[in-house]
């Protein structure tokens, strides 16, 4: 009989998720899911996701979704989803623990620490059962983590409050960071803007103003609800620095765009520096490229003078037919196979 497991991801913002038999990836999906608005977000996300992938008689799950402030506490939170995934989900569960291994449904709570925010270290396992070393950069929506690969998983960090200490989570991402969350002052015609500390506009402005950010990344409104074309991401951008759109030209708009880009860039940089185990790491050691935003990731490559490698490439084999969807659902995909892995 063939084994059958879905991976799932549950995010603050999306639930990602990954059908894999006999340890191939046979699907790939994310679906929205503002879980800050209510459990009910969550029922439909993975309604969505079964629509597609089909059920399975196993289930592994990895979660992020638990620092929404639906919850009183991590802990309630990471009891809630999964009691709320155990409502919705036939066949076996298996909650990543992390270094902890895997957990019941039912010690959810009693393993919160070790269950919370756990999705990076899933991706960096996995990784470090194809390559001795590495930097993974998963560039997400909303977060960037930065992980050094060295001989194993090389931090310590078991926290979102640890990693943010050390660098290894970066609350920057390609379609949902306000843009003053990037800078607080930006140059525009040769000269330096104090940015509006006002939700006008976001990194997927920045992005899809610059030609980088593909349409399927972005599922959430623009931050005006507005249209998502290149004179409405111009005109939210111009607002950042008090302006209107007809005051500069879309060269203009698109030069801002690349100075909040290389914002961006620069505290990915500057986060690097000082990651766990980077002195030690091997000058040609690869940037493994992940997340919807890792075009960004092979510019931190570059930026660091390190080779580039797609996360698909280390998938290619065992995802012939949805390696670059699997690199956008990273965590999903390895929760599944290390599941499957650990029988």
């Amino acid at each position: 009989m063939s084994a059958v497991r879905i991976g799932w991801d549950i995010g603050g913002a999306h639930v990602k998720a990954a059908r894999v038999i006999d340890g191939q990836v046979s699907g790939v999906v994310q679906v929205a899911c503002p879980l800050w608005q209510g459990l009910d977000r969550l029922d439909a996300a993975v309604a969505e996701v079964l629509s597609v992938l089909g059920e399975a008689p196993q289930h592994a799950i990895t979660m992020t979704g638990e620092m929404t402030d639906l919850f009183a506490s991590r802990a309630d939170g990471v009891a809630g989803i999964a009691q709320r995934m155990r409502t919705r989900l036939r066949g076996d569960i298996a909650l990543y623990a992390g270094r902890a291994g895997w957990a019941a449904v039912e010690s959810a709570h009693a393993h919160a620490d070790d269950i919370a925010s756990a999705n990076w270290l899933a991706t960096a396992a996995w990784i470090a059962t194809r390559l001795p070393q590495a930097l993974l950069a998963d560039i997400g929506s909303t977060t960037s983590d930065l992980i050094v690969i060295d001989g194993g998983v090389a931090t310590a960090s078991r926290t979102d409050a640890d990693r943010l200490i050390s660098g290894e989570l970066v609350y920057a991402g390609v379609v949902r960071t306000p843009l003053m969350a990037l800078a607080s002052a930006i140059e525009f015609r040769g000269r330096r803007h104090r940015l509006m500390a006002e939700y006008f506009a976001t990194s997927a402005d920045v992005w899809r103003l610059l030609g980088e950010l593909p349409d399927h990344a972005d599922q959430y409104p623009a931050a005006d609800g507005g249209a998502k074309t290149p004179e409405a991401c111009a005109r939210r951008l111009a607002r950042m620095i008090g302006r209107d759109l007809d005051e500069g030209s879309m060269d203009d708009w698109r030069a801002l765009a690349a100075a909040f880009a290389n914002a961006q860039l620069g505290a990915l940089v500057d986060a690097c520096r000082g990651l766990p185990g980077m002195r030690t790491l091997a000058a040609d050691a690869p940037v493994v490229c992940a997340g919807a935003g890792r075009f960004v990731a092979a510019r931190l490559a570059r930026a660091l003078g390190r080779p580039t490698l797609a996360l698909g490439e280390l998938l290619r084999e065992l995802a012939p037919d949805c390696a670059d969807d699997a690199t956008t659902c990273a965590p999903a995909v390895a929760v599944a196979l290390l599941a499957t892995d650990a029988g």
